[in-house]
């Protein structure tokens, strides 16, 4: 694909080109304005890249000559450009280490970074098609400059192409966000509340509370207890579990308390101050956020920039600027004067305050394994461009617990968990699953894992061990461990075959010690318990979003915000219908009473009307009653979207409701 744009387009420039789960993209500047209208063109293209059958050859380069490469414009290019550096490749050449290897990958007359691997030659691939064009930030940062994204697809074959773009139509059919706002589920509300924030409404709060209902009592049977947590803490709880300064940019900002006697609105006020000074300077200077962003941005030459700007300024401005300026140095001077503020954060993760609940009480050997559970709303910062509909939002509530536990108790712990999982793909009706096991990589001790290297090796080895025993279907996956452990990560596939990761599953032995947790042993000396993360049904935000897709806004009976409609064949406010409205609103008051979602439909709308609105609405199970179903004490029952199935005596269809609700059948 970027040989076919550079013949069209010389001057791309090209960032980052990596595989994805869809197929591939690739980030690129160029001064046209890539549409789906040019898709045919690029993809002609490529098509004569692929007849060519060009090599894919790979070469080992030091890092002098790749950076000649990338400054001469022949890196990410089809020949040199002089004067046309491959900027973007010599900022990622910045970002390998001194002594690793570097890597081309040539085909034709095309090179780019690359690690590889690749196919053989460039006739070995298949059917093809790209897909769609998205804006996107370098490197993921709204700071950084704004390319074009251009997704696409490749596969073996034009059947396999064929049934991929197929599967893609029916997973528009049935996009949660579509199907969400046809069923009156969620609202997101940007201007008020804010984005990745979602609002339930009525029934989208059946499906969170049938949720709840089965985790609770699930974990009920399972020997959880429940507890209940803040929605905040202080800066000091996720600086002890380490969440502090490494998971920072997931956080939302801190919301800073000051010393008793000096009001929140006082403080506001004085910072306020010291904004507008600042803001009215960097006016006076007309400078813009790309003025700063200059080499490699450092402080120092920030501040030369602002200071030649300075002095490009009148007499009369520069009075102005250093005013504001001694404003602002003054009031600075104040703040700093105050006592440190108490910072607080939002609730990103439950596991800390979990922790501290353990600490709140001595434990004994006797009183583990401790399955602490809760539904607990956590609030992270996902980058605006991340997020999407419910399956990623910044407000989440989730099916949290960790389970405090001895070495020896491990094993059945875990493997109870796992069996958790398997009960819940049950109830689901999902079939096709895999856990995926992530463990450390031991270059990431120190750094980007727990330095505990013989406790890392004890704790995968005991996972993969129940995974093992289990016959658990697992994947293992190197280097994308929990900092504090190793973890599971579990993914489903939907009724469309679609892969969604659902639930997590982690090992921490390090942040229980941080707290100082310990329990009273058999022989009383004090030890620290392991601790096992789990959210089998993940969060309700993700897991729902997850469901709509799955059964297309069709759920099954226990779950479906509408479950029972009776409807007359006869309106209510007709004399000659009151008897067969009093039947119809009998039948409703008893499967209320029995904490059924039932209600009726006795307008005047002819029938098929009435059973077209139920369906439009997705009530699961329409009862119909005319005048002789009343006479035989019967109703006819429908369906949703598989009609009618006959009719049944009335006790008998309410016994049927109750059970299948009951029993939450599929």
């Amino acid at each position: 694909m970027a040989t076919a744009i550079l013949r069209i387009w010389p001057d791309a420039h090209f960032a980052y080109g990596p595989p994805v789960e869809t197929g591939f993209y690739y980030d690129l500047e160029c001064s046209h304005r890539i549409s789906p209208e040019d898709f045919e063109k690029i993809e002609a293209e490529m098509k004569k890249e692929i007849k060519a059958n060009n090599t894919f050859e790979k070469l080992v380069v030091s890092r002098d000559q790749a950076i000649a490469d990338a400054t001469s414009g022949r890196l990410g290019g089809l020949g040199e450009r002089p004067g046309n550096a491959s900027k973007f490749k010599l900022d990622l050449l910045k970002q390998i280490p001194e002594g690793e290897p570097i890597s081309y990958f040539k085909n034709g007359d095309f090179i780019d970074l690359c690690a590889g691997p690749h196919v053989m030659r460039t006739g070995n691939i298949g059917a093809f098609k790209l897909t769609s064009v998205a804006a996107a930030y370098y490197k993921g940062d709204e700071k950084g400059p704004q390319l074009q994204r251009i997704y696409g697809t490749a596969f073996k074959n034009k059947t396999a192409l064929d049934e991929y773009f197929k599967m893609i139509e029916e997973a528009k059919r049935r996009d949660h966000r579509k199907i969400g706002a046809e069923m009156g589920l969620f609202a997101i509300d940007t201007e008020f509340v804010g984005p990745g924030m979602p609002l339930w409404l009525p029934k989208g709060t059946v499906l969170v509370e049938e949720l709840e209902k089965l985790a609770k009592e699930t974990e009920f049977a399972a020997g959880y207890v429940r507890v209940r947590t803040p929605h905040l803490a202080r800066e000091k709880m996720y600086k002890t579990s380490g969440h502090l300064p490494y998971y920072a940019d997931s956080m939302f900002p801190a919301m800073e308390l000051h010393e008793e006697g000096k009001s929140q609105s006082e403080i506001n006020e004085l910072k306020k101050v010291v904004n507008d000074a600042m803001l009215q300077i960097v006016r006076d200077l007309g400078l813009r956020n790309e003025d700063l962003s200059v080499g490699d941005n450092t402080l120092e030459k920030q501040n030369e920039v602002v200071w030649t700007r300075i002095r490009q300024q009148s007499p009369e401005k520069r009075e102005r600027i250093e005013e504001m300026a001694q404003k602002k140095f003054t009031t600075d001077m104040f703040l700093a004067s105050f006592k440190e503020p108490d910072r607080y954060y939002l609730k990103a993760m439950n596991c800390p305050h979990h922790h501290r609940i353990f600490a709140a009480e001595p434990h004994s050997y006797r009183d583990l394994p401790l399955r602490l559970a809760e539904y607990g709303t956590c609030y992270r910062y996902e980058q605006s461009g991340e997020l999407f509909g419910l399956m990623r939002v910044r407000s989440l509530n989730m099916n949290d617990a960790h389970i405090y536990c001895t070495e020896e108790q491990f094993a059945d712990e875990f493997r109870a968990v796992n069996d958790m999982y398997l009960k819940y793909f049950k109830i689901f009706g999902l079939e096709k699953y895999q856990m995926r096991f992530s463990t450390h990589a031991a270059e990431g001790l120190g750094k980007k894992y727990v330095n505990e290297p013989e406790l890392w090796k004890k704790t995968e080895d005991m996972v993969r061990k129940v995974l093992i025993e289990s016959g658990i279907n697992y994947v293992e996956v190197a280097n994308e461990a929990a900092f504090y452990g190793p973890k599971i990560d579990v993914q489903v596939w939907s009724a469309i075959g679609r892969e969604f990761t659902i639930a997590t599953n982690q090992v921490d032995f390090a942040v229980p010690a941080k707290f100082g947790l310990t329990y009273r042993d058999k022989d009383n000396s004090n030890k620290t318990p392991l601790c096992i993360h789990r959210a089998p049904l993940g969060t309700h935000e993700r897991f729902i979003g997850f469901l709509i897709e799955h059964y297309a806004g069709n759920f099954p009976l226990w779950l479906a915000p509408d479950q029972v409609r009776v409807i007359t064949i006869g309106a209510e406010g007709d004399p000659a219908s009151e008897p067969l409205i009093k039947y119809a609103k009998n039948i409703v008051n008893e499967l209320r009473a029995q904490g059924v979602r039932a209600d009726g439909d006795y307008g005047t709308d002819p029938m098929k009307a009435k059973i077209a609105e139920a369906e439009k609405l997705r009530v699961h199970t329409m009862l119909v009653i005319g005048g002789r179903d009343m006479e035989a004490g019967a109703v006819s029952v429908r369906l949703h979207g598989k009609g009618n199935v006959g009719a049944k005596p009335k006790a008998e269809a309410v016994a049927d409701i109750l059970a299948s609700i009951k029993e939450r059948r599929a």
